[in-house]
């Protein structure tokens, strides 16, 4: 079970008690609850409490078996993500602000990635069908169940997608270290695409292509990049604080 797609049929496992907190809330996509034999979570237990959700108790060798990671005690079972349209989205983008991830393989970077829009107030995010993690157990666990509050696209292009934003008014702005200027120096008002290129790579050829403006965050020590989530943290808020 240990693989980026963790389902029971139709339905996605999601796990941890601040995920759980944070579904309880609006409980109707809950499926099922599993329990570690003795949880004793009072404040999880009474929200349980109010649901009519069907629980089951299990070991926590069966929990383990079931979980991919660290469960807390308690495993939930949701429908499997829903993903947008681009058309939708750029239709009801008030912010202006979408965010575009090159194939981010790790779900810990997508899942933070993801929290930090959504503390941030943007709530579109691209992402390519092919060499990316999608939204999975782990990617709604680090994202503390933020996913649902995101409208995230799952295309099959991404130089596509960048065409059509361009045509929707959009600036295109890339993180790259190469052939780039201090993120710092570019005027971010109007409607912006971010876009965080993958982890070891960064962002392809054909995307650095399309970009209107490439970016670099300097380093002052002597490591020569930053984790992909946390250089989406510093762009986004970059962007957020320009615009003010």
């Amino acid at each position: 079970m240990k693989s980026w797609i963790l389902s029971l049929g139709i339905n996605m496992i999601v796990y941890g008690k601040n995920v759980a907190k944070d579904l309880l809330v609006s409980p109707d996509k809950i499926k099922k609850i599993y329990l570690q034999e003795g949880f004793s979570d009072k404040e999880l237990l009474s929200s349980i409490e109010k649901t009519n959700l069907k629980i089951e108790y299990r070991s926590k060798r069966e929990m383990d078996d079931l979980a991919d990671g660290l469960h807390q005690g308690i495993i939930l079972t949701v429908p499997d993500y829903q993903y947008h349209d681009l058309d939708s989205v750029l239709k009801n983008n008030t912010e202006g602000i979408v965010v575009m991830l090159d194939h981010i393989e790790d779900p810990h970077n997508f899942g933070a990635i993801i929290r930090t829009c959504e503390a941030a107030g943007i709530h579109s995010i691209i992402i390519a069908k092919d060499r990316q993690v999608p939204v999975t157990s782990t990617v709604m666990k680090t994202s503390v169940g933020t996913v649902d509050n995101m409208k995230i696209v799952l295309v099959s292009n991404l130089v596509n997608s960048i065409e059509k934003l361009k045509q929707e008014g959009y600036w295109i702005i890339g993180t790259s270290l190469e052939n780039s200027v201090d993120y710092r120096e570019v005027d971010y008002d109007g409607k912006i695409v971010i876009i965080i290129g993958n982890e070891g790579k960064g962002i392809s050829r054909l995307v650095s292509q399309k970009c209107d403006y490439l970016v670099k965050i300097p380093m002052y020590g002597k490591t020569n990049s930053l984790n992909a989530s946390v250089a989406a943290g510093i762009m986004i808020y970059e962007v957020i604080r320009n615009r003010k």
